[in-house]
């Protein structure tokens, strides 16, 4: 193109010569180095200088496309002589509107046309190729990038900067990270020897986990013992990116008072394939720790945290299994973190009754027979109902139904209700990953109890004296306990209201029963993602264990 308008002010044919010329002395010095290189030693130093050594190695075998490209300049050497001669064709013999003359002019013009066409096929094929090409080289850099990161977390370092660059973001140009309580735009060097959690998730990262991480931050920072930063790490998808992702990632983003990325896309891919193949990240969010050396801590906190909030710090292996040594299964375990006034009642020595589902009909009657049986019993009872897990909007009509109607004392939030349930999940899957089984840890077959009647249609009940008297049943059963109240109200002077209960329950367990538990959970063999049929959202996936005894 710069060529062109050098000589724009010249004829046609003139154009044709001297771009025709001007390509002959760059090629023609080409091809006589690269002829003469494999044998002439002057030839291979000058194709040394012009960078040309591949040319000069490979000659043999490129010599089919330099033949090609011979016959093509012969056959543009041809058609300028042509050109050229039209050109010097007498005037006043024969002008550009005689036959001869104006049939050469169309038949010229179509074969500059079809030659357009034939030159504009070959560079979308080239051009195509090129995408191809990059998108190899880059797949392989990936590859090299994905490695690396496998042998930094194998090598021993003085600090955490070489890992949380290769996983963030490597070079200094920018700012990668911003500040959640100043809205500044900050360097990695504010997390060098600390302690880290990258809080990994998708957009769809709850405001109840972004809350109470929220909470557990920000009394890590009151107490100043328990030193260690945080960042969001999200991970999104190119191919649906748009206007509505990013304003929900910058509100997201909003809501944290911890260090994020300041654009989901300065994760390079590699890091991204070693969060999901190494880390094992799908949809959940996850709190991968690592120490002040770049250390793995765990692969994923979330569970010890939900449970035990900071006192899970510095969040390793070694520190979960020191805390479950330290707990039993009591009312404390089951709703601390969650509501100080359910645990007040247990100090008082209170009869408490922890109950949930969403069956209106049975927490009407559920709850007038509690009262009415405290009323004849002459205990203080007090009630606090837990709600459902995994019914976000249920639950929130669920709160206004109590607040008008009034059955007992509930959890005025959804927050509470969500932590309360996904905080048996997080002891179920920690026992897990323990290798503990159901038939020889109590607190675990307990868990999974409780968690098995919140699939049930109908409600449940727990009853609890003090830390550890605690007796629970399903809906139908736990009413039916309080409707015979008559036939164990004798024991409750000489055993406790607990006892009492939990011994009628033993001694009237019914005949049939039907338990599901459901779990969150992803395997393989299932499709990775599906969308609702009616918002389009991804759809979670869910594990279901059945037993029926008809």
């Amino acid at each position: 193109m710069v060529l062109l308008n050098y000589i724009s002010s010249y004829a046609w044919h003139a154009k044709v010569v001297l771009t025709l010329a001007a390509f002959a002395v760059i090629f023609g010095e080409f091809w006589l180095v690269a002829q003469l290189s494999a044998e002439n030693t002057l030839a291979k130093s000058v194709a040394l200088l012009k960078q040309l050594p591949d040319i000069a190695e490979n000659f043999m075998s490129m010599k089919p496309h330099f033949e090609a490209l011979i016959r093509l300049v012969k056959a543009a050497m041809d058609v300028t002589m042509c050109i050229v001669e039209f050109k010097e064709l007498p005037s006043e013999y024969i002008s550009e509107d005689t036959p001869p003359m104006s049939i050469s002019s169309t038949t010229e013009a179509w074969e500059l046309s079809s030659l357009a066409h034939k030159v504009s096929s070959i560079y979308e094929h080239l051009k195509n190729q090129l995408v191809l090409c990059y998108q190899y080289i880059d797949d392989k850099r990936h590859i090299e990038a994905f490695h690396n990161l496998i042998r930094l977390f194998e090598t021993v370092h003085v600090d955490n900067m070489k890992i949380l660059r290769a996983l963030i973001y490597a070079k200094d140009d920018v700012l990668p990270l911003v500040d959640g309580t100043a809205k500044s735009r900050v360097s990695l060097e504010v997390l060098r020897r600390k302690h880290v959690l990258l809080l990994i998730s998708d957009l769809d990262l709850s405001q109840e986990e972004i809350l109470v991480l929220d909470n557990l931050y920000k009394d890590a920072r009151a107490r100043g013992d328990t030193q260690y930063e945080m960042v969001w790490i999200p991970i999104v998808d190119k191919a649906t990116w748009n206007d509505m992702s990013k304003q929900k990632f910058e509100y997201l983003q909003s809501l944290m008072a911890w260090y994020s990325v300041y654009d989901p896309f300065i994760i390079e891919p590699s890091a991204v394939k070693y969060i999901k193949e190494v880390w094992n990240f799908s949809k959940k969010a996850i709190l991968v720790a690592l120490d002040p050396q770049g250390r793995l801590s765990s692969p994923n906190a979330v569970h010890m945290i939900w449970i035990w909030g900071n006192l899970a710090f510095p969040f390793t292996s070694e520190k979960e299994e020191s805390l479950w040594k330290q707990e039993i299964w009591s009312l404390e375990l089951l709703v601390d973190g969650i509501d100080p006034t359910v645990l007040e009642w247990m100090t008082e020595g209170k009869l408490i009754c922890l109950y949930g589902g969403e069956d209106l009909e049975w927490i009407e009657k559920f709850t007038a027979t509690a009262i009415s049986v405290a009323k004849a019993g002459k205990f203080e009872l007090e009630m606090a109902y837990a709600g459902k897990s995994n019914a976000k909007e249920r639950m929130q009509k669920m709160i206004k139904t109590f607040t008008t109607r009034k059955f007992s004392y509930f959890w005025p939030n959804v927050t509470s209700i969500w932590f309360f349930w996904t905080r048996l999940e997080s002891m179920l899957y920690s026992k897990l990953l323990h290798g503990r089984t159901v038939e020889k840890d109590e607190i675990m077959s307990e868990v999974m109890t409780v968690l098995s009647f919140d699939g049930s249609d109908r409600g449940w009940a727990i009853f609890c004296r003090g830390a550890t008297e605690m007796a629970r049943a399903k809906g139908d059963s736990a009413l039916r306990c309080l409707q015979d109240f008559d036939k164990w109200k004798g024991r409750i002077e000489e055993d406790g209201v607990v006892h009492a209960i939990n011994d009628y329950l033993n001694k009237n367990k019914p005949p049939h029963h039907c338990n599901r538990l459901i779990l969150p959970g992803s395997t393989g063999g299932i499709p990775q993602k599906v969308v609702c049929a009616e918002c389009g959202r991804q759809m979670e996936k869910y594990f279901m264990y059945r037993c029926c005894v008809e």
